[in-house]
This record gives structure tokens, C-alpha cells and sequence, in this order.
């Protein structure tokens, strides 16, 4: 086999089966088959180096291994100044990890896209909550945040018997539940769920964009950035803007 050849043959090898096929080279001396063996054994210590990882943040699903179904659950959206809060609750399978799940904030967004996709498709179940602008104004932040939660876990099927949370407690939730501080980079279920509220809600703002393109929705999403102050001075509150959040920029100096 030419090295172009090897190269070919070796990306094609399942990790399992990698180290093994990299062996079966091993004692070629040939310059570029060295290379290309030492680019697939970097490959295959990263593959080893994310299962630890991944294994790190299985501790908590496995701990509450005995409520059978555990549901990590996650928020986006509670900072913006426009547009829904969105939460997500996510069981995973417990004998097949998803590779690369992480802290949706560590991650670019191409890879939330690709891991939004891979979740759905490989959870036991998923489900997602949404409270509107209105109802940010409303109730408040925190309870549209509880509710968006809520909404998320109702539509679980199965039910889980046990939530993971990223720091809050739920009220109204009747089944066992475990905040943990910094959940998202913790537990896998709670980073799946962050990556799942996380690209439904950028992907809603996106399209508000097209609704409201002067705000520039698309490419801060909502949050308080200096452009979208200069835009909401400018041509004022549109129908998705949180007016709670927006009273100091539409009256800075606190005048009736």
C-alpha cells in the first residue's frame, strides 16, 4: 500500500480497532507512513482522553443510577433583553456516550449544532420549554425560567424519576431533585440540555432577526450589547423586547 493508501484505510477504522490497525504498520520505515500513523495515534489518545472526560461527567448519573431515569435540565436565555427564555431537559442513554458534550458556552457554535442534532438522536427522550417576553414581564425571570423548566420535563417520555439542575431547585416539581453548581460542566445531562436550549433559542432569535432586522438579533441574540442599546434608543421597543429589562434604557434618567 502507497501512503496515500494507508492513510485512506486507517480513517476508515473504527476506534476500537485503531490501535490494532496502526500496529499492523508499525514497522514500515517509510517516512510518510510514520507520520501518518502518528496522526492516528494522536487521534486515538484524544478519542481515549474524551472518554475520561466523559466518564468525569457521568458521576452524578451515576450516583442516581437508581431512579432509573435521570433527566439533566438547563436553561438559555435569562440575561437577554429580547426574546424567550428556553430550557431543555435531556435523559441520556446510560451505556453510550455522546462524544464531545460539554458546557454549551465551551463550545463553537458549529459544534452545538452538530451535538443539537446528535442529542436528539441518540436521547431516551428530550423536551424543550419556552417562556415568552410577556411572560418575562409578567412573573419575572426566574419564575418564566421555572416554568420554561416545567414545560421541559412534562414532556419527557419516560418521566424521569430524578432531575439534574444546574444550580436551581424547581418549585412545583414533585421528584427528586439535585442542583449542582456549575451543573453544565459537571454532568453530561445538564451540558446536553444547555446545548439543546442554548441552539433552539439562537435559531429562534435568528429568525426574529428577519422579523426585525435593524435590532441585529442574529448576531447577539438578544443580549445587552452596545449596538442593540444604540438600536433600542433608536427606533424604540419592538414586540419581543422584555420591557423590564429595557425601562432604564428607555428612561435613563428614572422619569415618570
Amino acid at each position: 500500500m502507497n501512503i496515500r493508501e494507508i492513510d485512506e484505510y486507517l480513517s476508515k477504522v473504527p476506534y476500537v480497532s485503531l490501535y490494532a490497525a496502526i500496529q499492523e504498520f508499525s514497522a514500515d520505515d517509510r517516512s510518510g507512513v510514520i507520520k501518518v500513523c502518528e496522526k492516528y495515534q494522536k487521534k486515538l489518545d484524544a478519542y481515549k482522553a474524551e472518554l475520561v472526560r466523559l466518564d468525569n461527567m457521568m458521576v452524578y448519573e451515576r450516583k442516581y443510577a437508581d431512579y432509573q431515569f435521570v433527566c439533566g435540565i438547563d436553561e438559555a436565555g435569562r440575561g437577554p433583553l429580547a426574546g424567550p427564555v428556553c430550557a431543555a431537559a435531556v435523559i441520556l442513554p446510560k451505556d453510550h456516550p455522546i462524544l464531545y458534550v460539554n458546557d454549551s458556552k465551551q463550545l463553537s457554535p458549529q459544534k452545538r449544532d452538530e451535538l443539537f442534532d446528535e442529542i436528539q438522536k441518540e436521547a431516551i427522550s428530550f423536551g424543550i420549554g419556552l417562556a415568552d417576553e410577556k411572560t418575562v414581564d409578567e412573573i419575572n425571570i426566574l419564575q418564566a425560567t421555572y416554568q420554561a423548566m416545567r414545560e421541559a420535563i412534562s414532556k419527557l417520555s419516560p418521566a424521569p424519576l430524578c432531575t439534574l439542575n444546574d444550580a436551581v431547585t424547581i418549585p412545583g416539581i414533585s421528584i427528586r431533585q439535585v442542583p449542582i453548581i456549575k451543573g453544565d460542566a459537571k454532568s453530561a445531562s445538564i451540558a446536553a440540555a444547555s446545548i439543546l436550549a442554548k441552539v433552539t433559542r439562537d435559531r429562534m432569535m435568528v429568525e426574529y432577526d428577519k422579523l426585525y432586522p435593524e435590532y441585529g438579533f442574529a448576531q447577539h441574540k438578544g443580549y445587552g450589547c452596545a449596538s442593540h442599546i444604540d438600536a433600542i434608543r433608536k427606533y424604540g421597543p419592538c414586540p419581543i423586547h422584555r420591557m423590564t429589562f429595557i425601562k432604564n434604557i428607555l428612561n435613563p434618567d428614572g422619569e415618570n
